[in-house]
């Protein structure tokens, strides 16, 4: 039986700066990522949990474009960030996989449910107002927790759930050990994303690239942005208050 496919994932978070990361990764020359960055293997709506890594692999196969073979002696990866946000991909890609290493990038829940929101409005998915969708979160999403269809409202309205770090970081740490996981935060990329690249390379266990080419903005959305010291974000900060709290068991205290 031959050892897995897939060495790591950049497993979360939407709309935390992993699109950037996986663009840099790739740079590296013992790195190969599916050719559209997120392979979604396993939040597939017709993954089967009885398949064995062998036949993972080979849902696989199609997102890299060539062989493992062919792949040399490449790390491959995988940068789905939405694996984090439920225990049962946590749970299949430990089956498939046991000493997977994980990549974590977060962003400041409130930042990181506005940026999902216009996002949303932007493909269309969203039609809603901005309060009006995230005071609907809850009943929107019922009925539909282990819903991984195409247009699942756990996919496209999930602001806050996606930002319930403690809760997921509970379950991936149950299932994986901690040295198997990098936890990262969004400024840090986009502050030194030269020193945030060597550091995930060394947990790869990968030389650290060369620097050259340089490091710019991969992808922004237009949007308003909101002040931290605006009435708006400190409502939202109020409303969130104990799952943020709850976010500091991890060392997670955001500003």
């Amino acid at each position: 039986m031959s050892a897995p496919r897939v060495r790591f994932v950049v497993g979360g978070v939407q709309k935390g700066g992993t699109t950037a990361l996986a663009a840099f990764l790739q740079r590296h020359p013992g790195v190969a990522l599916p050719a559209d960055k997120e392979a979604h293997v396993f939040d597939a709506p017709d993954f089967d949990d009885g398949w064995s890594p062998e036949q993972v692999d080979a849902r696989f196969a199609a997102h890299f474009g060539e062989p493992a073979e062919a792949c040399g002696a490449k790390l491959q990866g995988d940068a789905t960030p939405i694996y984090l946000m439920h225990e049962r991909l946590i749970g299949r890609i430990a089956r498939y996989n046991p000493q997977m290493r994980w990549i974590i990038l977060l962003r400041h829940p409130v930042e990181r449910a506005l940026s999902q929101y216009h996002m949303e409005r932007s493909r269309g998915d969203e039609h809603w107002p901005l309060w009006l969708a995230l005071l609907a979160e809850r009943w929107r999403l019922r009925g539909h927790e282990d819903d991984f269809s195409t247009g699942s409202p756990l996919r496209h309205h999930s602001y806050r759930l996606r930002g319930d770090y403690a809760r997921q970081l509970d379950a991936l740490y149950a299932a994986f050990p901690r040295e198997q996981i990098l936890l990262l935060r969004n400024e840090q990329l986009r502050e030194d994303p030269a020193a945030t690249v060597d550091a995930v390379c060394r947990f790869l266990g990968l030389e650290a690239p060369a620097h050259e080419q340089g490091y710019g903005t991969v992808f922004s959305g237009q949007y308003e942005r909101w002040p931290a010291g605006s009435w708006r974000w400190k409502v939202v900060r109020w409303w969130w208050r104990r799952q943020l709290a709850e976010q500091a068991r991890h060392g997670l205290h955001w500003q």
